[in-house]
């Protein structure tokens, strides 16, 4: 039965239940669905718009996992459904729309098909579109009558599946034939090369879901245990750090948030299942799309034909991807701290080149310990064990479907790949591994996540050194419709695979069951090396050799012929260099990534050191992202990303240099425990193989990858390859320029020691040109070209690589002698906007450029050409300068700072004024454009006219150090005072570890507390003086932020009592951040005695906003922030329902912080009286939205007074911690 229930807002909620709900349940339910009508109809009239009915959307589950946790039982499936009237667009890909709302809405008319043995593989193959070639059409067949009976559907279909290019990567271990010659090592065998080469501190590469180099000894900060509350304690790990990129770019093609989502969420699965466990930390994204065509004027896109799209515009997927991305990551409690946009197409030798397949890549960087950096054995009798959501007809194909040209198969066929993310249930599952993973004792022998081919590749993977079976029964299915096939082929997300000892099991389930991840013990290994899926009525859709399915597949032959093409070059004057400039600054590759960045959660673990935004005026210009591996705040990992297509498409192998030497020249600026030989690199391929001339292109690419990594003395131990990247209109084929991105990463020695691009206001420094490239200066595949719609014949490249390795080198020994204030790389838009870029933040001040020196190339070719180079502002020329001299490196004194808000180009005679403020306007507005889509019109157009108006301005008190002991705290006094916190959470809470570090720092001894705890009687709070609900996404912020956390509370006995004997008591603080804020404001936690209750609201944006603020604490009566009057602090937001909305008079409530402009975006949600935060009227309990916990250290903060930065051992925000800490001590 479905009962509909109506909200305020006028949409229809559609609940399914198999109990009859009871006149309480019905209550529940009007007080979850925000005071809903209960409507007595069976049906309801009228047009709306919903999810397709084949489809629980994840809002469901979590929906459904609510009305459980609040005691409701019998609920299996919770929509929402909008009048038709209010939708505008919707997306076809995700919803459907309906002309009545019946009992009927969730059926499928299907049964479960039997299954099929197969007569004619090639027919098959055909109908499903499983892009299986002759050779392996003819490997299955010889199967089929080696074992005597015909393979099954789920066979042939499985084999398709991991055995695809997507899966086995067939081309890059396939045997290349150029020019008639056979190639003597594959293109897999001359990236492994490069470990070869330069094995430097690979731990494992090549053999796992990541790649692991030895990382440095840092401190451990968990819970002592986690089947149960615990303390948090600290110890020492030899650690181990991951990197790893993965590209979903078929999938974002055709449903663009989902697609970039579990793009997002499949590389993080890759970094949880390194080893026997391992942990991500921070992420990485690069979008690549066709033209937006955002605004009229843009002469490069004018001159090409749009086409009639296949399933989104570049605009649409630009704007929906990056929201999946941001959106996974966000929820699951990753930061995004690095990344890339390019947008591109051209028309030249009779072919179309545009990235109307997209390019989708999310890397990232984690780390692990070295116990557990390799995989186990399996033996005998060990268990598998699936952790994660239900089985969906998701991505059916997927794998096979990316393996070919978007639009060569039927649409179903296609959009049998449209994908379904829940990160909350990631999150919940990666809890459980984290957990283990920093067990004294890891249970896990094997572990590998759940992507493409689904549970076959996986358990496959699993079970391959002994064999398994599969008990099917025990998988969990979501549609009871699915095919045998489909349960095991389907590509649902938020599942993870282990491998562990039986008698294990209980306590792994413990801990499940406390994180509410749900844990199937599915099966075993066997021993005989056959792999089995059995049903409960004993059919075995799949009973193979492993060697059949996974082992011996034939292996591929690419033959081609070298294709030389030449594009056309262009005359350039230098009497156009201002509208050369307004062109580059405008184009997505160079433009500002404000509308990327305002969305995504950069802060999140409290361990980011450096991530996109920088200077007072926080724009995304940063060269590198870098985290700490600890709260020590000095080890660290940092990552970059280079990328370099358009000069790939006029010189392969000068496009693969050139990525590598952009990744470089923006890691650089951080100190590298070992300098060059610390990095290693992702290499992810895109290429429109299996057309003529590309796949010889490609073999030069890699070739030329290889040997100057080799070159280097750097590795590239992961990767991953894309080779369809085509699609067809018709007959008409547009191809995707091959393409390599470089992910790079490295060990760093001190994280608050990177260098920033922002320009020092000081006129007695100066700023040097060093090139890297020992090559004459070219505009071919520049950005430039690309704006004037030219590839050119010529692009640079690094004709010497010993050179570019010791001008790294001597940077990196003039970052490690403090000589450099700031760098910036010259890549996209060349040196001009290198330049722009490192005044953009500023308010004040500009740079006086004599480019003179550099005698033999015309203004507009410096100005523009992207050689691989950087310019450092330093201050000490003469040590500068000898330094240089002494390794060999030329350089160039080209500019000094002036006062006037000006770049004053000279060069010889020809002398130029431009306005930064003007110029960085016209940067700036594709940002705005961009964001109209996402943040509509009014909060766009408020944020571009805000933007440079708000500068972070700070007072810190006059009594303030920034010392430790300032504060009678230390190292070796955290945890220690006898005062008791529990931090409490909830499944999807993501801030937990920052705020239990933080309090730990103050002294506090640190509880874990999870709300299954307090719901079982586990945890009861009674010796407990502090509590802090902390930030996340509970429940995927499903139904309101905060309010299926609340339900927890208010319709669970035991928890409730807990709760409320814990603020009965006189003697208790508690604080609530973020998610926990909203928590606390829907249980009426901070002014009870108001008649009118305040509520959390979304942000005026209606989106996540992600910033780094600046507030003002008033005078206050609070016990955390009295001592902080009168300060102007800095600090991190990242909320999408952070609105304060007070219906009562300003003097009514008692205020403790307001941000620092009453303009968005630096009051980022819309609050009324630019509240921030709010206590109680006795200042016990505190509510607050920003992240005081992720700025309590110096690094910490997005911007710090420069004057302070490397003396400071802690923010004032500590002060918080400690006020807390001291007033308990004195209550007790």
């Amino acid at each position: 039965m479905i009962q509909f229930f109506e909200t305020p807002e006028k949409n229809i909620l559609a609940v399914q239940y198999t109990k009859e709900l009871s006149k309480e349940d019905n209550n529940k339910l009007v007080w979850l669905f925000g005071n809903a009508n209960i409507l007595d109809n069976s049906s309801i009239t009228g047009n709306f718009v919903g999810p397709r009915r084949e489809m629980i959307t994840p809002w469901s589950t979590n929906a459904v996992e609510i009305t459980q946790n609040m005691g409701i039982e019998g609920i299996v499936r919770i929509e929402e459904f909008y009048p038709a009237d209010t939708t505008g667009d919707f997306d076809p890909m995700l919803q459907r729309k309906y002309d009545k709302l019946t009992q009927e809405i969730f059926d499928v008319i299907k049964q479960p098909e039997p299954i099929v043995f197969i007569d004619d593989i090639a027919a098959y193959n055909q109908q499903e579109g499983l892009a299986l070639n002759d050779d392996e059409i003819n490997y299955l067949n010889n199967i089929s009558q080696t074992i005597g009976r015909k393979l099954t559907d789920s066979e042939v279909f499985g084999f398709s599946q991991v055995n695809s290019e997507h899966c086995r990567h067939k081309i890059f271990n396939g045997k290349f034939v150029i020019d008639g010659e056979e190639k003597e090592l594959s293109l897999f065998k001359l990236i492994k090369k490069t470990s070869e080469y330069n094995p430097n501190k690979l731990v494992s590469a090549y053999k796992d879901n990541v790649a692991f180099n030895e990382g440095p000894v840092i401190e451990q900060f968990a819970p002592k245990s986690g089947d149960k509350p615990d303390s948090f304690t600290t110890k020492e790990i030899k650690s181990v750090l991951s990197l790893k990129a993965e590209t979903h770019n078929f999938p974002t093609t055709v449903e663009p948030f989902n697609g970039a989502a579990t793009g997002t969420g499949g590389e993080i699965r890759d970094r949880l299942g390194g080893g026997k466990a391992s942990l991500p930390i921070a992420g990485t994204a690069v979008y690549m799309t066709s033209y937006p065509r955002i605004e009229s004027n843009r002469s490069w896109e004018e001159n090409i034909k749009e086409r009639n799209w296949l399933y989104q515009t570049p605009e649409q997927i630009l704007i929906k991807a990056s929201n999946g991305a941001s959106d996974f990551g966000n929820k699951f409690g990753q930061p995004l701290i690095c990344g890339s946009v390019l947008t591109f197409e051209h028309e030249e030798n009779n072919k179309k080149y545009g990235f109307d397949k997209v390019i989708m890549l999310a890397g990232g960087v984690g780390f692990g310990t070295m116990r557990d950096a390799l995989k186990g054995e399996a033996k005998v009798g060990d268990k598998v064990v699936v952790m994660g959501g239900d089985n969906y007809r998701i991505g059916m194909g997927g794998g096979a479907v990316s393996s070919v040209d978007t639009g060569q198969y039927d649409n179903a066929i296609e959009l049998n790949a449209v994908q379904r993310a829940n990160p909350e249930m990631q999150k919940r599952a990666a809890n459980v591994i984290r957990t283990l993973a920093e067990s004294d004792r890891n249970p896990i022998v094997s572990i590998h996540d759940h992507g493409a081919g689904g549970h076959l590749n996986c358990l496959s993977e699993l079970v391959e050194s002994s064999g398994g079976k599969i008990d099917m029964s025990k998988l969990p299915i979501g549609d009871s419709t699915l095919s045998a096939k489909e349960i095991i082929g389907n590509e649902s997300q938020e599942r993870m695979g282990m491998l562990m000892d039986e008698k294990d099991i209980d306590l792994v389930q413990k801990i499940a069951d406390r994180e509410r991840a749900p844990m199937y013990v599915v099966g075993e290994t066997t021993g005989d090396m056959q792999f089995v899926f059995e049903q409960a009525n004993g059919e075995k859709p799949i009973d193979l050799r492993l060697d059949y399915m996974i082992g011996n597949p034939p292996r591929m032959v690419i033959t081609d012929n070298t294709l030389n093409e030449t594009f056309e070059e262009v005359s350039v004057s230098d009497s156009k260099i201002e509208e050369y400039i307004t062109n580059v600054l405008r184009i997505e590759a160079v433009a500002c990534k404000d509308w990327l960045t305002n969305k995504v959660d950069r802060s999140v673990t409290g361990k980011v050191a450096t991530q996109q935004c920088a200077g007072e005026l926080q724009l995304p210009l940063n060269n590198l992202g870098a985290v700490a591996l600890d709260y020590q705040g000095k080890a660290g990992i940092a990552t970059s990303i280079g990328h370099a297509p358009l000069a790939a498409l006029v010189n392969p192998e000068a496009g693969s240099v050139l990525a590598i030497a952009e990744a470089l020249t923006n890691l650089v600026w951080a100190p590298l425990t070992e300098g060059l030989t610390s990095i290693s690199l992702s290499a992810n391929w895109m290429w429109p193989c299996k057309n003529s001339g590309e796949d010889a292109r490609l073999y030069k690419a890699v070739e030329a990858c290889s040997d100057f990594a080799c070159s280097l003395g750097i590795n590239i131990p992961t990767g991953k390859d894309s080779m369809s990247m085509t699609q067809k209109y018709g007959n008409d084929k547009v191809f995707s320029p091959g393409t390599v991105i470089i992910s790079a990463a490295a060990e760093v020695s001190d994280v608050t020691k990177t260098i920033s691009p922002v320009i020092i206001n000081d006129t007695k420094t100066a700023v040097y040109y060093v090139d890297f490239s020992f090559d004459a200066l070219k505009l071919g595949g520049s950005v430039l070209y690309q704006t004037l719609n030219k590839l050119g014949n010529d692009t640079p490249t690094v004709q010497d690589s010993e050179y570019f390795a010791t001008a790294f080198t001597a940077v990196q020994e003039l970052i490690a002698n403090k000589l450099v204030l700031a760098g910036h790389d010259i890549s996209e838009g060349g040196m001009i906007t290198a330049l722009l870029e490192m005044c953009f933040a500023n308010t004040k001040g500009g740079l006086s450029v004599n480019l003179s020196e550099l005698k033999d190339f015309s203004l507009t070719t410096v100005l523009f050409a992207e050689n691989p180079g950087v310019l450092l502002q330093v201050k000490n020329t003469v040590e500068v300068e000898k330094l240089l001299t002494e390794n060999g490196i030329g350089f160039a004194k080209i500019a000094t700072p002036i006062n006037d808000r000006k770049l004053i180009l000279t060069k010889d005679s020809t002398h130029q004024e431009l306005s930064i403020d003007t110029l960085r306007d016209v940067w700036y507005k594709t940002s705005y454009l961009l964001d109209r889509k996402q943040s509509g019109e009014v909060c766009a157009l408020q944020r571009f006219e805000n933007y440079k108006n708000s500068p972070l301005q700070f007072a810190f008190g006059t009594e303030f150090t920034g010392k430790l002991a300032k504060y009678g705290i230390s190292n070796d006094s955290r945890g220690k005072s006898g005062a008791k916190a529990a931090i409490i959470r909830e499944k999807g809470t993501n801030g937990e570890r920052e705020m239990a570090y933080a309090l730990y720092l103050a002294g506090f001894d640190v509880r874990d507390v999870h709300m299954t705890d307090l719901a079982n009687g586990r945890e009861t709070l009674e010796d407990i003086q502090m509590i802090v609900f902390c930030g996340g996404f509970s429940n995927s912020d499903v139904l309101g932020s905060a309010k299926g956390w609340a339900g927890g509370f208010l319709y669970n006995e035991k928890a409730k009592t807990a709760l409320e004997n814990f603020y009965k008591r006189p003697n208790t603080l508690s604080l609530g951040i973020c998610n926990g804020c909203q928590l606390m404001i829907e249980l009426n936690l901070i002014n009870p005695e108001h008649t009118k209750r305040s509520r959390m609201l979304h942000n005026d944006s209606h989106k996540f906003e992600s910033n780094f603020v600046g507030l003002h604490i008033p005078e206050n009566n609070s016990v955390l922030f009295n001592s902080l009057s009168g300060s102007k602090l800095g600090i991190w937001v990242a909320h999408g329902e952070g609105k304060f909305s007070l219906p009562e008079s300003e003097d009514k409530y008692h205020v403790i912080a307001k941000y620092g402009y009453n303009t968005y975006p630096a009051n980022p949600n819309g609050s009324d009286y630019n509240v921030a935060g709010i206590c109680s009227a006795d200042g016990r309990h505190l509510a607050m939205m920003p992240h005081l916990e992720r700025a309590i250290f110096p690094w910490q903060w997005a911007y710090y007074p420069i004057d302070r930065k490397t003396t400071d051992e802690v923010s004032p925000w500590i002060e918080a911690f400690v006020n807390a800490k001291n007033w308990i001590l004195a209550h007790k």
